[in-house]
């Protein structure tokens, strides 16, 4: 037990796909040639596809903050009204960027590991019909929770207001109909799904989100959509471009392509669904038992015993990293991601390490029994899956 692989098993950044890690060597090429517009027009093309979107797609140099921050500014002017649904760290980020460029902000708010509903987003539409957008997560990884997306688009394209998601740990790991659910700007970001560093964030934008953008009167300068918009059609972007990310992402899409964006996804509620069996198996209690996210498992810290605990014992005991608690959570949950260059390899190996840690720390558990209950998923997938082809 001298060797120790680091192995990556957080929501993200997360496992990269090695194509993509070797593509990104070649990134000596300057961005303002035709070489590197085939890459930029590639990227922006199959993202869309993707997607599966009619919509523009745009790529930024970010991380997914920025293009959160990209469709505040872009679209909206200082005092209008948005309602922004918060059950998570990243909820109370889409609250902390709209008030910091002045909007009015009506906040549905839900303790950590709940969710916001549709029929409450529909209320507050119909107490507030001046609304211009509502913001909400697709998976709050906070919590890994899911927010019934399709519901609420349901209720806002009825209404003048645009629907913005942060699906950056949504996309890839649960169905999203953009164009159908009437999701008028979904954001994403390079590290999750996609497989590649953090680096890279993109979003899709509806005619509707065009349309308010046309009178948008808050402040933009790097993260311009129209410019982007104008410069993309072309191959390029505004400002420098992350040409080995780009690389890396071109070659990432490509992989998912060939596997199927389906796959993919189901690949993540395959995971998701081992795992949760498996803290059934050892006793352990999901943190959002209601609405389980595809992206990542939050699990309960037993009694006693703090989280962080279980996260540095993953580290110093086995080389692996997966991640604790955020915000008041911290030292109260553990999350096991699923999203991305993920198979079920890794979750036989992460749950024996977590079976081992428990031990180590007291807590009574039976080795072998989390192991077995992701063998029971996989060999009940298998068996399906076969009896789908033959079928």
């Amino acid at each position: 037990m001298h060797i120790k692989k680091q192995r990556l098993l957080t929501p993200g950044p997360t496992p990269l796909y090695p194509k993509a890690l070797y593509a990104m060597l070649g990134s000596d090429l300057h961005h303002r040639t035709d070489d590197f517009r085939g890459v930029y027009k590639s990227v922006l093309a199959d993202l869309k596809e993707l997607m599966g979107t009619a919509n523009d797609v745009l790529v930024l140099v970010a991380s997914g903050t920025g293009a959160m921050e990209a469709s505040v500014t872009n679209c909206f002017s200082p005092g209008d009204k948005v309602i922004v649904c918060s059950a998570g760290k990243f909820g109370e980020r889409w609250g902390e960027i709209t008030k910091a460029y002045g909007l009015n902000v009506v906040l549905l708010e839900k303790p950590y590991g709940q969710t916001v509903s549709a029929a409450e987003v529909e209320k507050a539409l119909a107490a507030n019909p001046d609304v211009k957008g509502v913001f909400v997560q697709a998976s709050e990884t906070s919590t890994g929770a899911s927010h019934d997306v399709r519901a609420m688009g349901e209720a806002i394209k009825k209404t003048q207001a645009i629907f913005v998601v942060d699906a950056i740990t949504g996309l890839g790991t649960q169905p999203l109909d953009i164009d159908g659910w009437g999701l008028d700007i979904v954001i994403g970001g390079s590290q999750k799904a996609f497989m590649v560093p953090p680096g890279i964030a993109f979003l899709s934008i509806s005619a509707k989100a065009w349309a308010l953008a046309e009178t948008a009167k808050l402040p933009k300068f790097y993260f311009n959509l129209k410019k982007e918009k104008k410069n993309a059609a072309s191959g390029e972007s505004s400002w420098t471009p992350a040409t080995s990310l780009m690389l890396g992402m071109a070659e990432a899409l490509k992989y998912i392509k060939t596997l199927g964006m389906d796959k993919l996804i189901d690949n993540a509620q395959q995971l998701a669904r081992a795992t949760r069996a498996a803290c059934a198996a050892l006793g352990l209690e999901l943190f959002s038992p209601d609405s389980p996210s595809g992206s990542v498992t939050a699990v309960k810290a037993p009694a006693g015993l703090d989280s962080g605990v279980i996260v540095k014992d993953f580290k110093s005991r086995f080389g692996s990293i997966i991640a604790n608690g955020q915000g008041s959570m911290k030292g109260q949950i553990f999350r096991i991601a699923h999203l991305g260059y993920f198979d079920f390899p890794d979750l036989f190996a992460m749950v024996a390490e977590l079976e081992l840690i428990l031990k180590a720390n007291g807590v009574p558990v039976k080795l072998g029994s989390g192991v077995a209950a992701v063998e029971q998923a996989y060999v009940e997938i298998a068996i399906a899956q076969k009896e789908t082809v033959n079928a």
